[in-house]
């Protein structure tokens, strides 16, 4: 029933879209002037359709996917029709392929767990959402465009090929566009809203440009037919040179580094925090943000074969992870730490990928999902307590004050601090062994890189909790009055994911843990039957070594707690000025603090280089080259058809006028006689007549 169904899952949410976006006004007329305090009945019947329909896809997906396990199958694939055919192209092989893009589903064990993350999670930030958006006007609309976003985040998912998974992935862009810039009077907001889009729109540039080369190599963009492809051409490791296979995911890397916030297109998630807090728990911190690493995961057939841009990506994504740690460090806007932690989260997940241990980096982005969601939520939850303020420095000795909040933003903080117990934990700790333990050893200079930043990344996090909970009360003395627990449409979101922080990654326990780990489920064998495993070098007997790994991960804990603690040394007092600026040091803490100057390279070479003074320049290159060739080539036309005109009318018209005033002239006599008129003719033979009858008679 499910299984024969799946395509039904993206519809639910879609129809809530819809209703919202076509009939949402005349639900909730008051949402669109942003005033009422009592809840009209338009207002309550909108907080219960769109949560459901995320809901009912949940249920139907947990359905599908019972369904999938039930009946032993490695996918299930439906076509409701065949959307895009006709286009023919030679491919590599010579091979004359046909291109045709189906409007198809496939639910196989990798988009299951998305499926799950999605619904789940969105479900979830739809319930907490009727809470934090009650009194913001635009609600019918707000809750339009986040139904509208599960829609296209799951038609993403469950593609069966490339092109309909590039509809989802442009679809959420738009989504993400509408949320952040959600506040549309909010001149930040719209900035940050269109600089998402542009961002987004370089990496985009590159997808398609892998796309194309995917078809034209293999000729063909369904994901079932990949492997297949690749094995009727008979394509081996690209390790001695840079081939076609490396473009192509080098590619596809690049729209992933676009969608998933990498250098060097990260920077327009930091500046997504401008739009609402459930948008920034949805969208750039359960599903869209992951979205590169969903499509990486699923052309691992491909990536595979590209060593050399696996090695790309596990750079890019470790180095992403300790830049951006390093730049939470220092941050005072609640939201833009965690969006940073962000950051760092997807380049750990981009660098278990890149060592092909693409089951970890799908893994990390499950149990991230649950403790990231959490935490966004909980800021969301204290910036409400607060009366809008997201600055820590105006903030703490909350924990009393909203219970709820500080317990499990607490939890969230130790998940992804990696505390043994928690989901973060077992999904950091195994990235980390796969970092020391591939590629022979090669590569364990990312496994330091990794090391600190788990560091980094707990000492962060507990400077958020200290700041904002603890010490002594910094709050606005007209806010500190109003400081409230959430209400419960908020909480209770809150301890459903703080529960999913400690227990969701214990499904993939390491292999150490021994009868545990044979006893609990694993999801790397979940996720076996839609992962290509790549033949990596682990080293003599380096599976084996379970002391290494044991140590490793004693190292790790031992760093994050150490973290914790030098946090609450710092943090759990009040302290007069920035203790980071005197730990660090002015110059430090000021690059830092201004995230390397990014942003403001990129504007000088980019915004005021390229737009403006290139912009300029190419203003004036079109006025004088491209516009001057037009403007001479048509004073050149003018001329010459003046010139024309004067040929032909002196020259040419002139020799036809002469030639008929020659011969007007010349038959002047005879025109006198040929009149062509009866009567002169008649008066002419009566006056000869009369002439001839005279001359006989006188």
């Amino acid at each position: 029933m499910f299984l024969d169904n799946i395509w039904l899952i993206p519809m639910f949410p879609l129809c809530g879209a819809l209703l919202m976006l076509l009939f949402g006004q005349r639900l909730d007329p008051q949402s669109a002037n942003g005033h009422g305090h009592e809840p009209p009945a338009g207002k309550k019947l909108i907080s219960l359709l769109c949560p459901g329909t995320v809901l009912i896809s949940f249920l139907f997906s947990l359905g599908a996917i019972i369904e999938l396990g039930a009946e032993g199958l490695a996918y299930k694939e439906v076509v409701v029709f065949t959307w895009l055919a006709g286009l023919k192209s030679a491919t590599a092989s010579g091979v004359l392929a046909s291109f045709t893009a189906d409007w198809g589903f496939l639910l196989d064990p990798l988009s299951s767990v998305m499926l799950l993350v999605v619904t789940g999670i969105g479900f979830l930030i739809h319930v907490y959402s009727v809470g934090y958006m009650a009194h913001d006007g635009g609600y019918y609309r707000f809750f339009g465009y986040l139904n509208l976003f599960i829609f296209f985040m799951l038609i993403l998912v469950l593609a069966n090929n490339y092109v309909l998974l590039f509809v989802g992935w442009e679809g959420v862009g738009l989504c993400s566009y509408l949320l952040i810039g959600f506040y549309f009077r909010k001149k930040s907001a719209t900035d940050a809203a269109t600089k998402a889009f542009l961002v987004n729109r370089i990496g985009d540039a590159a997808f398609i440009l892998g796309m194309l080369l995917i078809f034209t190599t293999l000729g063909t963009l369904t994901f079932t037919q990949i492997k297949p492809a690749i094995e009727a051409g008979g394509f081996q490791p690209e390790t001695a040179a840079f081939g076609v296979l490396s473009a192509i995911t080098l590619l596809l890397f690049i729209g992933a580094t676009g969608k998933s916030a990498q250098l060097p297109l990260y920077v327009w998630l930091p500046d997504a925090m401008e739009g609402p807090t459930p948008v920034s728990a949805l969208i750039h911190a359960a599903t869209m943000v992951t979205a590169g690493v969903y499509m990486v995961a699923r052309s691992s057939a491909l990536y595979v074969l590209a060593p050399k841009t696996m090695v790309i990506v596990a750079v890019v994504g470790g180095v992403t992870a300790i830049f951006a740690a390093t730049i939470a460090l220092v941050q005072n806007d609640i939201k833009r730490v965690l969006a940073y932690s962000t950051i760092s989260q997807l380049g750990y997940m981009f660098l278990a990928c890149g060592l092909g241990a693409f089951w970890v980096g799908i893994f990390h982005l499950y149990t991230h999902a649950f403790f990231k969601a959490l935490l966004f939520l909980c800021s969301g939850s204290v910036i409400h307590s607060v009366s809008g303020e997201q600055d820590m420095r105006k903030m703490g000795a909350l924990k009393d004050k909203i219970p709820i909040t500080y317990r499990t933003m607490w939890i969230g903080a130790i998940a992804i601090a990696g505390i043994p117990g928690l989901a973060g934990f077992f999904s950091k700790d195994e990235i980390l062994w796969q970092a020391w333990s591939s590629n022979g050893g090669d590569l364990r200079w990312l496994w330091v890189i990794g090391f600190i930043t788990a560091g980094l990344t707990a000492f962060y996090m507990f400077r958020l909790i200290y700041m904002t909970f603890h010490g002594v009360s910094r709050v606005e003395p007209e806010a500190a009055k109003h400081v409230h627990e959430s209400p419960k449409s908020m909480t209770v979101p809150l301890m459903v994911l703080a529960a999913g922080s400690v227990l969701a990654g214990w499904i993939g326990t390491p292999v150490v843990f021994g009868p545990l780990h044979d006893a609990l489920p694993s999801v790397e064998h979940w996720l076996a039957p839609s992962i290509t495993a790549v033949a990596a070098d682990h080293g003599e007997d380096a599976h084996h070594d379970t002391s290494m790994e044991w140590l490793l991960m004693f190292c790790s804990v031992g760093l994050a707690i150490g973290g914790i603690l030098f946090a609450r040394r710092i943090f759990d007092r009040q302290t007069e000025g920035d203790p980071m600026q005197r730990m660090l040091g002015a110059g430090v803490h000021r690059v830092l603090l201004n995230k390397y100057f990014v942003d403001e390279a990129y504007n000088a070479v980019f915004v005021d280089g390229f737009a403006k003074g290139g912009g300029q320049k190419m203003t004036d290159f079109d006025l004088a080259v491209i516009d001057g060739g037009v403007n001479g080539a048509g004073w050149l036309t003018r001329f010459s058809s003046r010139l024309t005109i004067w040929w032909d009318t002196w020259i040419i018209d002139g020799a036809v006028r002469l030639t008929g005033f020659f011969v007007k002239f010349s038959s002047y006599p005879v025109r006198m006689v040929q009149t062509g008129l009866v009567q002169n003719y008649a008066l002419v033979l009566v006056l000869g007549i009369v002439v001839i009858l005279g001359y006989f008679v006188f």
